[in-house]
């Protein structure tokens, strides 16, 4: 009996180490400005984005907050967030929800993403960033502390093999 419940503990802890538990997205160390610092990205979430054929590098483009469909302006708040994918990624179609964390602490929102959860599927861990250039996901001067307010609806998303 012993044995048996040593192997649930076990499998509750694998459970918890991966990107979809609360504990390992809410322990990420702030800098000073408030953007999260390095993170890893977990063996399991590697071996899932090679299996969806997703490499480093690999990009698509995503609605940013799935509650906000081409919204302009859009409000993210520090916290989860859900957005969809606009076009196929990797083997990942196109309504696939992306599921991470949003963090509005620095200059520009940053958003990390930990799950995609294809149509008709369980949920998959990955790693991958909203990414835009030339300062798009920088905060509208309207935005306040946890809130950023953002011109647009959309941004691009970009497979990581850890969180800079």
């Amino acid at each position: 009996m012993p044995a048996a419940k040593a192997l649930r503990i076990a499998a509750v802890t694998l459970l918890c180490a991966t990107p979809g538990c609360t504990t390992t997205q809410g322990s990420v160390a702030l800098r000073p400005d408030g953007t999260p610092g390095p993170e890893e990205c977990p063996e399991e979430a590697k071996r899932t984005m090679r299996a969806l054929k997703l490499r480093v590098g690999d990009t698509s483009w995503v609605e940013l907050d799935a509650n906000q469909i081409q919204s302009t302006p859009i409000m993210l708040y520090d916290g989860p967030i859900e957005s969809m994918l606009e076009k196929d990624f990797g083997t990942l179609e196109t309504t696939t929800r992306l599921y991470g964390q949003v963090w509005t602490g620095g200059p520009q929102v940053v958003i990390r993403y930990y799950e995609a959860h294809p149509p008709d599927t369980e949920k998959l861990p990955i790693c991958a960033v909203a990414r835009l250039s030339m300062n798009q996901l920088r905060k509208l001067p309207e935005s306040r502390p946890g809130i950023a307010v953002l011109g647009g609806s959309s941004a691009g998303v970009a497979i990581v093999d850890s969180f800079r």
